[in-house]
């Protein structure tokens, strides 16, 4: 774990020290564990049910008047009074509370006035009794004002910075220590920047550096989400143990967590010597129950604040973690304010088709929130604007905004390191997107992502960042600067960050695009159904005109035939050939009349979708059409063996012999006329219909289609969109074969009923080939779903 948090840098610098200085030490080092207390104080451990002394501090004999020995195992009240202990447990009765009293213990006959900080510790309540000086009383009307004072000018703050500069101004005036820095973190687990500072003149200023993540390790970082304020009273402070070392019920040294006497690291001891620091006070300042950044005072002196002071000091951390809560509060309703303007006069940009409209308006798109590029992602469609996207990160993206809430904003500004963090390559990264701005949309998957290239920025830092470890002039580690003395480096693979009025515009942006995706949603379901009906109506009348059509025309036919076999003798030739073309009319519309009816059936009759072997399917439609294909000397050629193919088998063979016939009508005059059937891999579809043959595809994406090619005439360009239509002949009815223009038409709504699509190639005099799919077959009921 350890391991994990340091930086490469940091773990290459440690290894150059003499001596072989692990700083993983620091971060693995139990410092709530370390079983000692500083001394200008003592502790006590008591069991809340009981009162019995569970531990103590080593010093107890010096601070109280009773040896540790003999107070371990003793009731309390040997050392303090029954009402003083009632208070205790009353006041810390559940596990986490504190408080605070004034309290005089010690021999009877001789007691000393202590103040007393007690916290609650699982079945202990622990004890830690500070000595009050002569002549320190507390004087509360003044302090107060002082305090409320602070609070007010807290109050008044307008931004971050300025709340910082407010803070270390009135917590020095609180304590008197030398040097107070507002102290902000990059991130969880990152370094620190100083924003604001009060400090001596003696004192060489420290605002705007930066202090490596390595100050302050991940174990320290969780006691000041714990607690709000650390006092340290001298450096040089001989620790004092406990009795016992290690507690008979758990194996380990007294949790020392919640104490304000806890002993410090060795190894932070060593850092606060090495900057020139005697006494410390730290001031955890929080957002959102994680730490934001420390308010950090430093003296050059030994110095230890009551605790009146320190409890004014841990009330002002909880107000100004509480002023930057309402300044950030502010700042996004400011830039909610603006937000809805500007993403309204981008979204009347986009129309209901927003894959299409942005790229014209990317531009539009991209200055909303001041970004490089640009990439709408909607199921298996991405569209992108500006600088080039990897296809890598839009996938990873993807992943990403499906664990997302609809609506949502997930922004950062270093990409690189969140997914190496991850453990995730994208090789084009390097150079390239470094920031991400995304917005999740409706569907799982879907998204608005805005990136921002890598924006190298100066930092100026408190010791060189590639050598956090060097020996100090005393021989201790973690020697963190000499004096006067700044490193100046260039942070890489950062972009600039997203502002909260640039995350506000992109989730109102993202609201409206959802907006006006789910109206044109409504609208074209709308649409579609009333498609249906027209449709359902059109093929009812169709298929009644059929119908009720033929009866009257198979009359017609009959009297012309009547009148020619009763009157024939006596006809003149002009009326016998009237009769005939009015037969032979007729004859050519009950051939119309039965292809509409066909037509019309398609569209009224379900499809039962099975398994097709192909090669069967072919064998079958060439006992209808081979006679014709071998009249016209067509030679049939296939791929052995074809597939299985989704398919409802009786309308798959309608398609193959219309195809097949087609072949046959259309030979060219040559000798080695030709029709194959096989099939292929095609670009898979990303829209249009069963005519598809311009629609977009799915990059990378392949699907199988049936393709039957001949080397007949061909089709000119001009008329090759004409020839799905029905009744649409390209030569008059008496060439080739003659016919009623409905065969491809049937092929054409069969191809959709299956939700395939249907297209051809063809060049005139080296013939033609029809493409078709058949679609997805229906998922079955239930599918997917676990017993």
């Amino acid at each position: 774990m350890a391991e994990e948090w340091l930086s490469r840098r940091a773990r290459d610098a440690e290894s150059a020290v003499p001596g072989g200085f692990d700083l993983s030490d620091c971060v693995r080092e139990p410092i709530h564990l370390l079983g000692g207390v500083q001394s200008h104080g003592t502790l006590l451990a008591v069991e809340a049910d009981g009162g019995v002394v569970d531990t103590a501090a080593a010093n107890t004999l010096a601070v109280l008047g009773f040896p540790a020995e003999d107070l371990v195992g003793a009731h309390v009240t040997a050392v303090l009074s029954e009402e003083d202990w009632t208070d205790a447990c009353r006041s810390v009765a559940e596990e986490g509370e504190t408080s605070a009293l004034q309290v005089e213990a010690g021999p009877v006959g001789a007691p000393r006035r202590f103040d007393l900080s007690l916290h609650r510790s699982g079945p202990l309540v622990v004890l830690e009794f500070e000595p009050r000086e002569e002549g320190l009383e507390f004087r509360f009307t003044g302090f107060y004002q002082g305090v409320r004072r602070a609070l007010a000018r807290l109050r008044s703050t307008v931004d971050v910075v300025d709340g910082c500069r407010a803070a270390v101004r009135e917590i020095r005036a609180l304590t008197g220590y030398d040097r107070v820095v507002a102290y902000r973190f990059d991130g969880p687990e990152g370094p620190g920047e100083v924003l604001a500072e009060d400090v001596t003149d003696a004192w060489e200023p420290w605002l705007g550096l930066w202090f490596p993540a390595t100050d302050i390790p991940p174990q320290a970082r969780r006691l000041y989400e714990e607690n709000w304020i650390r006092v340290i009273g001298d450096v040089d402070d001989s620790t004092v143990g406990l009795v016992p070392p290690v507690r008979a019920g758990t194996g380990t040294p007294l949790d020392l967590s919640g104490a304000a006497l806890r002993t410090v690291s060795g190894f932070h001891l060593e850092y606060l010597r090495n900057i020139g620091v005697r006494s410390s006070m730290s001031v955890s300042v929080m957002r959102e129950g994680r730490l934001w950044g420390l308010i950090a005072c430093h003296g050059a002196a030994p110095f230890h604040p009551a605790p009146e002071v320190r409890a004014a000091c841990e009330l002002f951390g909880a107000a100004f973690s509480l002023q930057l809560a309402a300044i950030e509060e502010r700042e996004r309703a400011d830039a909610l304010a603006g937000a809805a303007g500007r993403a309204a006069s981008v979204a009347e940009l986009l129309d209901a088709d927003v894959e299409m409209s942005l790229p014209p308006h990317g531009g539009a798109v991209r200055d909303l929130v001041g970004a490089d590029s640009a990439v709408l992602v909607r199921g298996a469609r991405s569209v992108a604007t500006g600088a080039p996207v990897p296809a890598a990160l839009v996938t990873e993206l993807r992943r990403r905004a499906g664990g997302m809430t609809p609506g949502t904003v997930w922004a950062t500004d270093r990409l690189g390191e969140l997914m190496a963090d991850e453990d995730i390559h994208v090789p084009e990264l390097d150079g390239g997107q470094a920031g991400v701005l995304l917005v999740r949309l409706t569907s799982p998957g879907d998204f608005l992502a805005w990136f921002r290239a890598e924006r190298p920025t100066p930092r100026m830092w408190a010791t060189d960042p590639a050598t956090p470890v060097r020996v100090g002039p005393r021989g201790e580690r973690l020697t963190p600067r000499g004096s006067s003395e700044v490193f100046r480096s260039v942070m890489r693979g950062r972009s600039l960050p997203w502002r909260p009025r640039e995350q506000a515009a992109a989730a109102e942006l993202g609201r409206m695009l959802t907006r006006l995706v789910l109206r044109h949603a409504e609208e074209l379901a709308a649409l579609n159904e009333e498609l249906r009906m027209s449709n359902l109506d059109l093929d009812s009348f169709a298929h009644a005109a059929a119908h009720d059509l033929k009866e009257p025309l198979r009359g017609i036919s009959n009297a012309a035939t009547f009148t020619m076999e009763d009157a024939g003798a006596a006809l003149d030739p002009t009326s016998v050939r009237r009769l005939l073309t009015i037969r032979r009319l007729a004859g050519r519309m009950d051939e119309l009349l039965n292809s509409l009816l066909h037509y019309a059936r398609l569209g009224q009759a379900g499809l039962r979708r099975v398994t097709v072997d192909l090669d069967e399917a072919v064998d079958a439609a060439l006992e209808v059409a081979g006679p014709r294909l071998a009249e016209e000397r067509v030679r049939v050629v296939r791929d052995t063996p074809l597939p299985h193919v989704e398919a409802d088998p009786t309308r798959l063979y309608e398609i193959l012999v219309n195809l097949l016939v087609n072949a046959a009508k259309y030979a060219a005059e040559r000798p080695d006329r030709m029709v194959s059937i096989g099939v292929e891999e095609v670009p898979a579809e990303c829209g249009g219909g069963a005519d598809a043959g311009t629609a977009g595809t799915r990059p990378g994406r392949t699907e199988r289609a049936v393709v039957v090619r001949d080397n007949g005439i061909g089709i000119p360009p001009e008329l090759q969109a004409d020839v799905f239509d029905l009744f649409r002949r390209l030569h008059g009815p008496a060439e080739h074969g003659g016919g009623t223009g409905v065969g491809l038409a049937v092929v054409k709504r069969i191809v959709e009923r299956h939700g395939g699509r249907l297209w051809l190639e063809s060049e005139p005099g080296s013939g033609t080939a029809f493409y078709f799919t058949l679609g997805e077959p229906p998922v079955p009921s239930g599918a997917g779903e676990s017993g």
